[in-house]
């Protein structure tokens, strides 16, 4: 039999068939050794094959080549990566202007991880109805970087229902993945959705203005409009852990626009002579804070490159 995994507990798998059949799953052992790189063999949106036994529960015997995934690196083991998500269509990345604050930081992160493996992504700007003046003047410069260098945003607000009609429509009969900083809205917005997920949410902290994490694993829903949304844990920070020092200007689209213009085909963009990069960023034409991301991103990735070196 052949379903998709939509719930991951490290141990049990929860599948779906495409005829709407649910089968609490485990796997064989060799499944643990095989894909090594991954603390988890499994992820929710895998498609496999499974048997069924005189019990009714299934043992997962093949897992399908993965269209695309997400990763973050390993809690636990610094040299290991987590799959978070695999086989989607588009990834929204939940960002607030305050309460908590989604820094430029976490967003490049995000849209790096999403370009390596080749996913779409929307900004969805949510809590519109709880901004002043200095939070909009902020959201205008975040949806100007973003906007200009051709990626997709929307205003939306998970508690007045402002867009979502829009949302919906986005969703619809695809595989989203729906991501960001704990405490922007996340479970907010999906139950908003579906008001019959009826998703945990919890209040943000008054002491330190974080949210507070209420999402442990990542799980997969079915929306009554058609398609699937994949629920991930509030993530602190993605891991840039598969991505070699000369591919990291490959995913960003504005330094890439002035690559061709270098003197040097191997010009990573920081020092080096007549680089048609650098000269955009003197000029305006690349935002100071994507530039700076690229740098803090080079350094992680000497990093990772050193310890591979000694491995």
């Amino acid at each position: 039999m052949k379903g998709i995994v939509i719930k991951s507990t490290g141990s049990w798998y929860h599948i779906r068939t495409e005829n709407g059949t649910h089968y609490q799953a485990r796997i064989r052992g060799k499944f643990r050794i095989a894909n090594i790189k991954h603390t988890n063999p499994i992820a929710v949106g895998d498609e496999v094959d499974f048997d069924v036994d005189s019990d009714n529960l299934a043992m997962i015997t093949h897992i399908h080549e993965r269209r695309n995934y997400i990763i973050r690196k390993s809690v636990n083991l610094s040299k290991k990566t987590h799959i978070i998500a695999s086989n989607i269509d588009v990834a929204f990345l939940v960002a607030t202007m305050t309460n908590p604050k989604t820094s430029f930081g976490f967003i490049d992160r995000f849209l790096i991880t999403a370009e390596a493996y080749q996913i779409p992504v929307v900004i969805l700007f949510n809590k519109m109805d709880s901004y002043g003046q200095d939070e909009l003047d902020d959201l205008a410069l975040y949806k100007h970087i973003y906007n200009s260098i051709g990626y997709e945003s929307l205003d939306i607000s998970a508690a007045s229902g402002l867009n979502l009609d829009l949302v919906r429509e986005m969703m619809k009969d695809r595989v989203s993945l729906v991501s960001g900083h704990s405490g922007v809205g996340k479970s907010t917005l999906i139950n908003s959705l579906n008001p019959e997920l009826n998703l945990k949410t919890l209040e943000i902290s008054d002491f330190n203005s974080k949210g507070q994490h209420t999402t442990t694993f990542a799980q997969m829903y079915e929306w009554p409009f058609g398609g699937f949304i994949i629920d991930t844990p509030g993530i602190k920070e993605f891991g840039l852990v598969e991505l070699e020092k000369h591919e990291l200007q490959g995913y960003f689209p504005d330094i890439l626009a002035f690559k061709d213009g270098c003197k040097f085909d191997n010009c990573i963009h920081v020092n080096e002579p007549k680089c048609a990069v650098l000269d955009a960023l003197e000029k305006g034409q690349i935002a100071p804070s994507r530039y700076e991301n690229y740098l803090t991103f080079l350094d992680e990735d000497i990093y990772l490159q050193d310890q591979k070196a000694f491995n």
